[in-house]
Parts: structure tokens; C-alpha cells; sequence
């Protein structure tokens, strides 16, 4: 690297910080940096275009994630084996130990990924940096509503939370603790996945401007003064874009690796809520005879809303980013069919082949992210929600009857 872009890369990164207006990758994480830190899931330190783990932070992140797990543990203990904490239903039993236990889980990992994740967040800032300043600006708006508005959201929620549900203190601050970082880390995700998409949508310009030097210039494509002087630019450019996009899909495959088994928790307890959180409403919406349903029936409807808004924006960032990534293909073949210098169409058939090669898609051990796990949970969920439905109503049916009997 030469000295002014080492200047160009310290100025980008250091620059000051303002909302919706990022011109570097830590300008546009700030936010979920900050609250990750907050949270003590984030033990690393931004020094110029490089992250470190130092030993204060890392101290404090085991600290929370060791009193974080064995309180979780102390919690089930109590609840499963000495019956000292009862919810009262066995739908809220099963509920809590669901989410103690994906809560958890989710917690270990992020702590034993930490090193991995630090070298993914360290390839994704380098492989921005070629970025453009609008394509940052694009990308703030979106990261840093979502990132702000949805902490406050929570924090609202928690609130909310707090004066509505009478399960404990111990209970309330675990619940809200493990929501916040699930949140974290799911935006921290998406986060990513947008960066990435832009870096995928950046190579597709690149190749359509190639595409359009190749038009604009098909008459003179015999003539050899033209391809002595813009053959070999071409090329050039061609093999640092096929360059770019490996480079692109290893830190796709890196970022598959390091985030599938959160992923798989978070998509599971996602729907585990879901489920319940519809359960629970349904239930109190047949059965209104309590001044305080009103009040718990809206903070069902908050939960539910947190719950749906979140796994649809992971599967559309996720979708948008496999687009994205399957269109490189697409717009190499467009100039591979008018090009006729044999060079250049060998480098285009091995970029090509890479496209083929390298399936950018964005998946969890397997489990593909995109539009079709929506659908999938939509189905199932509306499916779930007419059996629901038909099994309350025919309950409350057999109760009145039954009660009438014996009147």
C-alpha cells in the first residue's frame, strides 16, 4: 500500500461519526459497536484500519458471558428441578425453559467465536473500503434506523415489561439481558450481510461498465490500434474484479461459518416465540375476563411485532444479497456474448466458472436465508394459528357444556 492510501484508510476510518451519514465501515457500525459494548459482547478495540481484543475488555466480556450462564443455570435449576419459581401454566413453563435454554446457548457461542468474528469484521472493513461515499450513505440510513430504533424499541418493550409481568425480579432482568443480546447480535448479522451486499452490488457496476466500454465500442473491435490500447485495460480490469469477488465470496463463506449456529438458535427461538406469544393471545382474547389481559394482550402484540419485523428484515437482507451476488454472473455472461478477443474471453470464462463455483448464498448449516424461509414461517405459522384457533374455541365449547351439566 502506498503512503496516501495509507492516509486515505486512517482519515476514512477515523473520521468523526454522524447518524446517517457514515463514510467509513466503523462509522456505519458505530452504533451496534457501541451497544455491543455496552452489553459486554463486544471485546474488541478499533486501532486506525485494525481490531484487537485487549485484555480489560476481553476480561469483562468473560466476566458477564461466566455470571451470565451460570445465572441462566441457577434459573433453570429453580424452575425444573426444585419448583421454587412457578409460572403458573405449563405453556409459560415450556416457554421459559425454551428460551433460557436457545438464550444461553446463543451466549456460549457468541463468547467462543469472538476471535473468528474479529477477523470476519477485520476482512469485511477491508474489502469496504474500495466502496463509494453514496454507498455509504445508502447504507447508513438503513443500519442506523434499525440499529438506534430498535434498541429503543426494546428498551420501551422492557418497560413495558417490567410493570405488566409479575415473574420475579430474577426472571425480568435474565429475560431482558438475553433479548438485548440475541438483538445485538442478529443486527450485528444483518449488518454484514448489507456490507457485503454492497460490496457484491459495487463489482456488478464495475462489470456493467466494462459491459457498456464493450457496446459503445463494438465497431472497432478489428481494429488492431484498439485492441493494443483498450484490450489490455480491459483485461486488467477484469482480472482485479475477478480478484474482488473472490475475495468477496471467502468472507461470505467466513461469515456462513462463524454465524450458522446463532443463526439456527435464533431462528428456532424466533419461532418458539412466535408460537407462544400467538398461543398466549389467542387464549386471552377467548377467555377476557381479567381487568389485566387489556395490558398483557398489548404487550403480546409488541413482543409479536418485534419477533416478525426482525426475521423479515434477516430474510430480506439476506435474499437482496443472494440477488445481488447471483447477477455478477449474469452481467459476465452479457459481455462474454460480445466480446471476440479469445484472451479476454478465457479470463471471462473463468470468472464465470468462480460465479458458478462459489454459491454466495447466505445460510446457517445448511439452511438457506432468504425469501423461502419466510414463507416457510408465514405457512407455518398461519397453519398453526387456525389449529389454535379451532382447539380453543372447541375447549371453551366443551367447558361451558360441561359447566351447564353440572348446573
Amino acid at each position: 500500500m502506498s503512503l496516501k492510501f495509507q492516509k486515505y484508510v486512517k482519515c476514512k476510518v477515523w473520521q468523526k461519526w454522524q447518524l446517517f451519514h457514515a463514510t467509513g465501515f466503523q462509522s456505519l457500525m458505530y452504533p451496534c459497536f457501541t451497544f455491543s459494548r455496552i452489553f459486554g459482547i463486544f471485546p474488541y478495540r478499533i486501532n486506525a484500519s485494525t481490531f484487537e481484543i485487549t485484555k480489560q475488555s476481553y476480561f469483562l466480556t468473560t466476566f458477564i458471558t461466566c455470571v451470565y450462564c451460570f445465572y441462566g443455570l441457577v434459573m433453570l435449576y429453580m424452575i425444573d428441578i426444585t419448583g421454587t419459581i412457578n409460572f403458573g401454566t405449563i405453556p409459560l413453563h415450556l416457554q421459559r425453559n425454551c428460551f433460557y435454554v436457545l438464550g444461553g446457548f446463543i451466549g456460549i457461542i457468541t463468547y467462543i467465536l469472538n476471535n473468528p468474528r474479529m477477523r470476519l469484521l477485520q476482512n469485511i472493513m477491508k474489502i469496504s473500503l474500495r466502496l463509494s461515499p453514496d454507498s455509504y450513505r445508502k447504507l447508513s440510513k438503513l443500519i442506523h434506523a434499525k440499529d438506534i430504533f430498535g434498541i429503543i424499541y426494546l428498551i420501551g418493550r422492557a418497560t413495558f415489561y417490567y410493570f405488566i409481568i409479575d415473574h420475579g425480579i430474577a426472571d425480568k432482568i435474565l429475560v431482558q439481558y438475553i433479548t438485548f443480546v440475541i438483538f445485538q447480535m442478529d443486527m450485528l448479522y444483518i449488518n454484514c450481510v448489507c456490507v457485503l451486499k454492497a460490496c457484491f452490488k459495487e463489482v456488478n457496476n464495475n462489470v456493467k461498465n466494462l459491459q457498456n466500454l464493450v457496446i459503445s465500442d463494438e465497431p472497432h473491435l478489428l481494429r488492431r490500434i484498439y485492441h493494443e490500447q483498450r484490450y489490455p485495460f480491459f483485461l486488467t480490469k477484469l482480472k482485479i474484479l475477478r480478484k474482488k469477488h473472490l475475495v468477496i465470496s471467502d468472507t461470505v463463506q467466513m461469515l456462513n461459518t462463524i454465524f450458522s449456529l446463532q443463526l439456527l438458535a435464533t431462528i428456532v427461538i424466533t419461532f418458539t416465540e412466535i408460537t407462544f406469544s400467538l398461543y398466549f393471545y389467542i387464549n386471552h382474547w377467548i377467555d377476557n375476563m381479567k381487568i389485566n389481559y387489556t395490558f398483557y394482550s398489548m404487550l403480546l402484540i409488541i413482543s409479536l411485532t418485534y419477533q416478525c419485523t426482525k426475521i423479515v428484515l434477516m430474510g430480506w437482507a439476506c435474499d437482496t444479497g443472494k440477488d445481488e451476488a447471483i447477477r455478477v454472473g449474469i452481467n459476465v455472461h452479457e459481455i462474454l456474448n460480445n466480446i471476440m478477443d479469445e484472451q479476454i474471453k478465457d479470463e471471462l470464462q473463468l470468472f464465470s466458472l468462480q460465479v458458478l463455483n462459489r454459491e454466495n448464498t447466505f445460510s446457517a448449516k445448511g439452511l438457506i436465508l432468504d425469501a423461502t424461509l419466510l414463507v416457510a414461517i408465514v405457512s407455518n405459522i398461519t397453519t398453526y394459528l387456525l389449529i389454535l384457533i379451532q382447539f380453543l374455541i372447541t375447549d371453551q365449547v366443551c367447558n361451558k357444556k360441561i359447566t351447564n351439566d353440572i348446573a
